[in-house]
């Protein structure tokens, strides 16, 4: 029997290593191995591959963010869980053309619910406005 586990918890997986590497200059790779690991986990495919992408195009996804932040703003002021989910919303929303923008975002903010200090619409208002750019 194949142990799959839902898009949302693969997004969830995807979200934990993503910020995970805020912290640690190791190769991504690497990360992913140590925490499979240590935690005695398997990560779903979907969230791998999210994690490597996000990775890839951290500078596009980025300077997508940074461009619609209040004036004043900058990545660096973003909480790093906020910024981890922003990375994964906003490289499904221009590079997953299987995921509608619409469950991109709501998904970040369910993530937001429940990994940051109610930042869900801080979050919200930022994905909606790179939607409209998208």
């Amino acid at each position: 029997m194949e142990n799959k586990i839902s898009r949302f918890k693969a997004r969830e997986q995807g979200f934990l290593l993503i910020f995970e590497k805020l912290f640690h200059p190791e190769p991504i790779d690497e990360i992913i191995e140590n925490a499979a690991e240590s935690r005695e986990l398997d990560f779903d495919d979907y969230a791998v591959s999210l994690v490597n992408n996000v990775e890839r195009e951290k500078d596009v996804l980025d300077s997508l963010i940074s461009s619609h932040l209040k004036k004043g703003w900058s990545i660096s002021r973003i909480s790093k869980p906020s910024l981890a989910i922003m990375r994964l919303a906003v490289y499904e929303m221009k590079f997953e053309d299987g995921v509608p923008t619409s469950v991109a975002i709501n998904e970040a903010v369910e993530l937001a619910k429940k990994y940051t200090v109610d930042e869900s619409g801080f979050i919200n208002g930022v994905l909606g406005a790179i939607s409209k750019e998208l």
